[in-house]
């Protein structure tokens, strides 16, 4: 055995006076084979990061290798490609060098996810208990998947979806939601936003720069369309949805509406009003995109079935996971009339080439094996009881306070009295308090003459009284009865002192 080889094969030692270099140590434990891009690598990211910093002379390649326990020529072609790529200078005779090219910032990864640091109770609606989501019943339809999907189901898929899940999906939706669902126009999409993002593409594509919403409705509406190029239109509601007058006077031909449980008035269109949506719809050959984001929650009665089943050429339906489930499954569907599917679906293939095939395919088994609608019934008890103890709660603690909307989805809309208010005061103590609220007036959209709307387009004035009350748009879903009813107290006595 020569003597390099016994120097090679020995394990790295730390050497004396050099603690910089045990950065490199992992490298030079590396299999042998992948140990000169180990230790590339691992000098690399000393000099990116600065634990190497500029104008730090290093040691000789004999040296480097004796301390590390690697052959020399590893540390030589390490020295060559740094110095190669600028990391590292060198001259002949002037040793090895840290150059000072590398400004690197160290890599960090940020999470840009919504949070709420340093709250002790929140309120704030849209999020479901992620505590319920299923992890057995999700993790053996993920064996059963991963099991039996043949290997060219992991290819490019159809842009649309898996077949499989667009029929079982049609299955769905046709039995609980009622609507007319063929698997052909069904896209799977990754939540209501892609949807909605999908729509708004087309309605530039076809040149119509102008769609109407809700207001007060989502506040998201406006970016996503923005996108797209396409200008929102804030149209009013009345006690029974969507203004029929403004909606003819604003000349839009397509409107983003929620008739199951308005978002966040939490009234249900009346029978009347989904008539006079669909009329306007057939006058101007227009479209209604129905947002039917939690239309299987419905407390009181089974659920008004979907707006597209009466008018499937002339409504896109659209719905998600994002409330039975998971939001970050990022996974939804869009149900589009014939005349716009074909566009829609080139759109979908533009974008992303069509969702992830395993997620789809265990999403289909998952609905097929009647999982899902257990998780409904799961989340249908549980949020009913959270709904009760937060309306039970604010009876106690905010005596008047007047409930609205239906008995449905995940949150409700609070008027709380004027002695309670004004509203940006109230707003403030509980935030002091550490509960996150959100008052109703969030989702209002500036008009043209940069007014926001009222909860109703025939709502009168109503003196001191009415303009002292607080309007709070309260989530439920996400927190235990007990949590419901500590920080509807804590809301409380923030105001007492």
């Amino acid at each position: 055995m020569t003597p390099s080889e016994t120097n090679r094969d020995r394990p790295p030692h730390r050497p004396a006076g050099s603690a910089a270099w045990e950065v490199l140590l992992p490298a030079a434990s590396a299999p042998a084979r992948a140990r000169g891009r180990a230790l590339q690598a691992a000098l690399r990211d000393a000099v990116r990061s600065g634990r190497l910093a500029p104008d730090t002379r290093l040691p000789s390649s004999r040296d480097l290798a004796a301390d590390l326990g690697v052959s020399r020529g590893l540390v030589t072609e390490a020295y060559e490609q740094l110095t190669a790529e600028g990391y590292l200078r060198s001259g002949r005779g002037a040793g090895t060098w840290v150059g000072g090219a590398v400004r690197a910032a160290p890599p960090r990864a940020r999470d840009l996810a919504p949070r709420s640091p340093g709250v002790r109770a929140s309120f704030v609606p849209g999020t479901p208990d992620l505590s319920l989501f299923p992890r057995a019943a999700w993790a053996a339809a993920q064996r059963g998947v991963l099991a039996r999907l043949p290997h060219e189901d992991l290819g490019y898929p159809d842009p649309r979806g898996l077949p499989q899940l667009r029929t079982a999906l049609a299955e769905l939706l046709a039995r609980r939601r009622g609507v007319v669902a063929d698997p052909e126009r069904l896209v799977v999409v990754s939540g209501v936003a892609q949807a909605t993002a999908l729509l708004a593409l087309v309605l530039g594509a076809r040149g119509l720069r102008r769609v109407g919403v809700e207001d007060p409705g989502s506040p998201q509406h406006a970016a996503l369309h923005a996108s797209a190029g396409v200008t929102t239109v804030p149209l009013p509601l009345d006690a029974d949805g969507l203004a029929p007058g403004p909606l003819r006077a604003s000349g839009v031909r397509a409107v983003v509406t929620t008739p199951a449980h308005q978002f966040p008035t939490g009234i249900a269109y009346s029978a009347r009003r989904r008539a006079e949506l669909l009329d306007w719809a057939r006058e101007v050959d227009g479209l209604v995109m129905e947002d039917d984001y939690d239309g299987d929650f419905r407390y009181d009665r089974a659920p008004v079935g979907a707006l597209q089943g009466l008018d499937p050429e002339h409504v896109a339906y659209a719905g998600s996971v994002s409330k039975s489930l998971a939001p970050g499954l990022r996974l939804g569907w869009l149900l589009v009339p014939q005349s716009w599917a074909e566009e829609v679906v080139e759109r979908k293939r533009t974008l992303d080439l069509g969702h992830p095939t395993l997620d789809q395919a265990l999403f289909a088994r998952f609905l097929e094996r009647g999982d899902y609608d257990r998780q409904l019934r799961r989340c249908q008890r549980a949020y009913r009881e959270r709904r009760d103890a937060l309306v039970a709660a604010l009876e106690e603690c905010f005596p008047g306070s007047e409930v609205s909307g239906i008995a449905a989805g995940l949150h409700v809309i609070a008027v709380l009295p004027a002695r309670y208010g004004p509203e940006p005061r109230f707003l403030a103590r509980v935030a002091a308090a550490g509960v996150a609220v959100r008052a109703l007036s969030d989702h209002a959209h500036a008009r043209a003459d940069g007014e926001a709307a009222g909860v109703y387009e025939d709502e009168e004035d109503e003196g001191d009284e009415g303009d002292s009350r607080v309007r709070l748009v309260l989530g439920y879903a996400h927190q235990s009865p007990a949590r419901i009813r500590a920080g509807v107290r804590l809301m409380a006595e923030s105001l007492a002192g």
